[in-house]
């Protein structure tokens, strides 16, 4: 039986859930995250961080470019509080402004980042049309999206296999959010079928691994 869409929350803002948050291993997936993106990224140019979480991504990047800065927003109050303590110890505060903004009614003008990157926002989001016209909008001319998140598996049996894969010697709670997250991620073709209204070609997404799917293209004047 196909697996149907189950929406979460879209923030999680007690402290307790960002610090679990946090505590999980995203390491090697950030660092793929950051790899992929500098791949992409000639140049410099502000770049907007959707979706922050605990500032991870941001940390990552600036550390392997030199000359990043980076707005990381959050709509999560506690996610933000984290984030501060980690871009302090981190000594990047002066490259990192973290900023509580929703992510469905960005207050930055058309066109006003180089670069736009977000990693596992998409499935927190009831309306995703909304976070990706945003994220879309808010892209200057030339400049790089580069978006990623989960993909929701096709059944139980493959939900419990990527459980069973990347979640085994997680704790309970953590599994449980895995899962949570996982229902609540669009399929790669419900991705697509989102890129397309904005204007833009379904082959600028892929999939990129068992569980991911990653949207990267530069915004022209032919697109949206």
């Amino acid at each position: 039986m196909t697996l149907s869409r189950v929406l979460e929350l879209e923030a999680m803002d007690t402290l307790e859930e960002a610090l679990a948050y946090d505590a999980i291993d995203h390491a090697e997936v950030n660092r793929q995250f950051v790899g992929d993106l500098l791949d992409q990224l000639p140049g410099s140019g502000p770049v907007l961080d959707l979706g922050t979480g605990t500032a991870r991504i941001p940390i990552e990047l600036c550390c392997e470019e030199p000359e990043a800065e980076v707005v990381a927003i959050d709509l999560a109050r506690a996610m933000l509080r984290v984030a501060a303590d980690n871009v302090r110890d981190s000594g990047l505060d002066g490259r990192i402004a973290l900023e509580r903004a929703d992510a469905k009614r960005l207050p930055y003008a058309d066109g006003a980042f180089s670069v736009v990157i977000s990693n596992s926002l998409v499935h927190h989001a009831a309306v995703p049309d909304l976070v990706l016209r945003e994220a879309w909008r808010v892209l200057a001319e030339g400049g790089l999206m580069f978006m990623r998140d989960l993909a929701r598996p096709h059944d139980e049996i493959a939900l419990a296999h990527l459980l069973e894969m990347y979640a085994a010697r997680a704790s309970e709670p953590q599994r449980r959010m895995f899962a949570d997250s996982l229902r609540a991620a669009l399929t790669f073709e419900e991705l697509q079928v989102r890129i397309e209204r904005l204007g833009v070609p379904r082959e600028t997404a892929r999939p990129s691994s068992d569980r991911h799917w990653t949207w990267c293209t530069r915004k022209t004047r032919c697109s949206g």
